[in-house]
């Protein structure tokens, strides 16, 4: 498929973003759990919040539980994500809607995404890790408030005919393209030259992942023109209330479109759960952060062309039958991360997941943008967003509910299989077809 330069630019803001996203999975978690170890269980001890929520974590790490101290930093990483989709959740679907007004969502989008920039440049100039936290909620804001945007350009700058394809595209290179700065994250991190300590070379890669995400996004900041809107009126407000309420019973009225949000709710939890606490889960099994980092890079690259495949089927396989394969094959994945007790078997879970996740997503969003009103994207991908975001929630949260419950987070991970069922059943409802 030859690109032209807006679809191009648009395939790009996927490297661009997609640097941040594979540090948020592979190495924020890892330096945030260092942070802690370095602030002490005393430190965390002293903290009101850490201990109105986490306290029999907390008591028993001050009794020297090992076990107990690790699961309470997996339930702070947890709960930190938590907030931050709460957050997202409540405001997506209005900011969407705010972008479908004509020239709001190139603005819009800058704006989000320069924020989510510099957030992520904070991140290397604090050993905080209350600080970190808060860094990391601002750019998982961010970053979530300008994909929406992001997401709806697709009716802009491509065709129906295109949209599989160029969004498996996306996320195809978006993989690959984020295996160079991550590289060269490891390598500083690994190698430690020029006489760095381990905290100030993950400092160091935050920025230069900062200025990765800064510089593929220029191309979309030049080139993006909204195509499709909603001309501008004098009470934006009150105009977006009523929008929002008429959307509400346009998507009721369209059993496909609804059915396949909820479907989506439930299959898309499983998938960022999985993506985002990869490392944590990592951790339980024994593997060490090193190991860690050059397994979840592997499936960056496992991802790439299986993304690419993906796209490439959708000209031959109805879209649909193949987003219901790739959620039987996350059914499998989590079943695997279930009984993985074994170092080694996270090299596994990994690469299954790469052949994954890249399809899926690409598939959902190309999917759903065939299905909606375009001059009303930025609206309808708002509520998209807002229920994987809620999803986004409910995941960390059942990690968190099951790591303070039972002490190990693969009972999470179990209850994920519920989840890909409900959303597989919702897809295979006759209304749906």
């Amino acid at each position: 498929m030859k690109l032209t330069k807006k679809e191009r630019s648009w395939a790009l803001y996927d490297v661009a973003n997609s640097a941040f996203a594979l540090i948020l999975t592979a190495i924020i978690p890892i330096f945030f759990r260092e942070l802690v170890n370095q602030a002490g269980i005393e430190s965390l001890a002293h903290n009101p919040v850490v201990n109105f929520f986490f306290h029999d974590n907390v008591v028993a790490s001050l009794h020297g539980s090992k076990v107990a101290f690790e699961s309470l930093k997996s339930s702070l990483y947890a709960f930190s994500t938590t907030i931050a989709v709460l957050i997202i959740a409540i405001s997506a679907t209005f900011i969407g809607s705010l972008a479908d007004y004509e020239n709001h969502k190139k603005k819009l989008f800058i704006v989000t995404t320069m924020i989510g920039i510099i957030g992520c440049f904070l991140l290397g100039t604090t050993t905080s890790w209350i600080c970190f936290l808060l860094y990391i909620c601002v750019c998982r804001i961010a970053i979530s408030i300008s994909n929406i945007f992001y997401d709806s350009m697709l009716v802009d700058v491509t065709d129906d005919q295109n949209m599989d394809n160029l969004s498996s595209i996306g996320y195809a290179i978006g993989y690959i393209g984020s295996c160079i700065p991550f590289i060269v994250c490891i390598l500083l991190i690994l190698f430690k030259p020029f006489n760095l300590d381990s905290v100030k070379a993950a400092q160091i890669s935050f920025m230069i992942i900062a200025l990765w995400w800064l510089v593929f996004s220029l191309p979309l900041f030049k080139n993006y023109r909204q195509i499709h809107f909603i001309p501008n009126c004098k009470h934006k407000f009150k105009h977006i209330i009523n929008r929002l309420k008429n959307t509400l019973s346009k998507i009721r009225k369209k059993p496909k479109v609804a059915t396949f949000i909820l479907a989506y709710f439930c299959y898309i939890d499983g998938v960022y759960t999985i993506m985002s606490m990869a490392t944590t889960y990592g951790a339980e099994v024994g593997l060490n952060s090193n190991d860690m980092i050059v397994a979840l890079l592997v499936a960056q690259i496992v991802a790439f062309p299986c993304a690419l495949i993906c796209g490439k089927l959708t000209k031959k396989f109805d879209t649909l039958k193949i987003i219901k394969i790739l959620i039987i094959m996350y059914i499998g994945i989590a079943l695997y991360a279930y009984q993985m007790d074994q170092s080694f078997e996270f090299w596994v879970l990994c690469f299954l997941v790469g052949m994954a996740q890249g399809g899926i997503q690409a598939l959902s969003r190309s999917y759903f943008a065939s299905m909606i009103p375009k001059e009303e994207a930025s609206e309808y991908f708002g509520f998209f967003d807002i229920f994987g975001k809620f999803a986004d929630f409910l995941g960390p949260l059942i990690m968190t509910v099951c790591i303070s419950l039972f002490g190990q987070s693969k009972y999470g991970i179990f209850c994920l299989i519920f989840l890909f069922l409900t959303g597989l059943w919702l897809l295979r409802n006759k209304k749906q077809a």
